[in-house]
């Protein structure tokens, strides 16, 4: 969250905002090298957020490179508005085990680069999620020690979530910000105290470091929250996402240049370009997703190869107190050392190496300063014409109330703008 306040009382608000946003993060442990590919989504066509409707399927799945048949479990563990534990016992928000092992695994096939693949579907026999909330699923090794987690979040429908979006208001950045605008329904549902039963939090893109939360609802009108004009829920709109294509993965496809076998393959993307100061180019894209894929193989889950994806951003100097991210969904939206640039005097440009499975990426190049924040304009630069999808979520707990639910969802995407 980029803040500029004219005032003590602003800046404390916005610090406290950004540390909220931060607090998600902060219970999310990032999986070492050796796990790849963790895909953690509804059981639907093109859903690639884990914001799953209570009582249906969802499925973990992940690759583990040491390809050693180890034998992983996984645990869930319910969480608050601001991502801290609940304090619930598991039988209050689950049916059945709070852990369980991870049963479905297998060692890939006809790959260059071995490893095993595990997948887990919940619900299962052995567990089922009873109530919505904000959790986290947490896969843990032979010893008991957390490998990786990710935070995922249920809801029961019981409102209805009507989002707009809008150019800001703001003349001086009309052309670069959108404003999220939106009406909670609730006929149905006793609300009392409707200023502090109700909570709120908006993602762009469904990337968990864009959230904006504690926002006031500007009218009560009846049965409705309205929530506009609030400069809180105003986004930068960035641009489009940049895409590499790895389905074939001997060719040179989509963006891809070249590609080389070595010791395993190595793909080459085109150079790209800082586009903060270019005009707004229409690139239609899945707003930073990754989608695994193959056409050589039957299945891409034990089929799928491995290729290094080199990236090169060409910038004519170094950037002074900025890190360089190559930024996506393929790693949770993660800042690690592995998606970290590196700038090479020689070529005049930022360069980094990841290792990805078969399949079709977005992408796009971010900033973050000292202050650990991510800034998604400072490289690509920002438009109103950018298309970006707004998720609000719903949050309530009425007075006694020992838990947040998760009452309802929104999304609205800036292909339409109202004004």
């Amino acid at each position: 969250m980029f803040c500029i306040t004219n005032n003590i009382f602003s800046i404390l608000v916005c610090i406290c905002l950004t540390q909220i946003g931060f607090a998600q993060q902060k219970v999310v442990i990032k999986p070492p090298s050796n796990i790849k590919s963790v895909v953690f989504s509804p059981l639907r066509v093109n859903e690639y957020a884990p914001i799953i409707k209570l009582g249906t399927s969802f499925q973990l799945s992940f690759d583990d490179l040491d390809a050693q048949q180890t034998q992983y479990r996984y645990k869930i563990e319910h969480y608050d508005y601001n991502w801290e534990s609940s304090n619930l016992n598991s039988t209050e928000f689950l049916n059945g085990f709070n852990d369980d092992l991870i049963r479905d695994f297998e060692n890939s096939f006809n790959t260059l680069k071995d490893y095993t693949h595990y997948s887990v579907r919940i619900p299962n026999e052995n567990m089922s999620i009873k109530i919505s909330g904000n959790y986290i699923i947490s896969v843990l090794d032979e010893d008991d020690v957390v490998v990786f987690s990710k935070p995922f979040i249920v809801y029961n429908p019981l409102v209805d979530v009507g989002v707009s979006t809008h150019r800001n208001r703001d003349i001086s950045t009309i052309n670069t910000k959108h404003n999220v605008q939106f009406i909670i329904n609730y006929p149905n549902l006793p609300i009392n105290n409707p200023s502090n039963e109700i909570k709120v939090a908006v993602y762009q893109n469904n990337d968990w470091n864009t959230v904006k939360k504690n926002i006031k609802p500007l009218f009560v009108r009846g049965t409705q929250l309205l929530y506009k004009y609030n400069s809180n829920v105003n986004f930068w709109a960035g641009n489009e996402f940049l895409f590499f294509d790895t389905k074939q993965i001997r060719n040179a496809t989509n963006n891809v240049y070249r590609t080389e076998l070595k010791d395993i393959f190595n793909t080459y993307l085109y150079s790209d370009e800082m586009r903060l100061n270019r005009p707004y180019t229409l690139n239609p894209d899945i707003n930073g997703n990754f989608l695994l894929r193959t056409v050589d193989n039957d299945d891409v889950q034990l089929e799928g190869d491995y290729s290094l994806i080199h990236f090169n951003l060409l910038a004519t100097q170094k950037l002074e107190a900025q890190a360089i991210y190559v930024y996506g969904n393929f790693n949770d939206w993660q800042l690690s050392d592995e998606n970290k640039m590196t700038y090479n005097t020689k070529t005049k440009s930022y360069q980094t190496q990841l290792l990805l499975k078969q399949g079709f990426y977005n992408y796009k190049f971010v900033s973050v300063g000292k202050d650990g924040v991510v800034h998604h304009h400072t490289i690509d630069g920002s438009h109103y014409q950018t298309e970006n999808n707004y998720t609000v979520i719903a949050y309530y707990r009425p007075f006694g109330s020992r838990y947040d639910q998760v009452i309802g969802i929104g999304n609205g995407n800036s292909e339409s703008l109202r004004n």
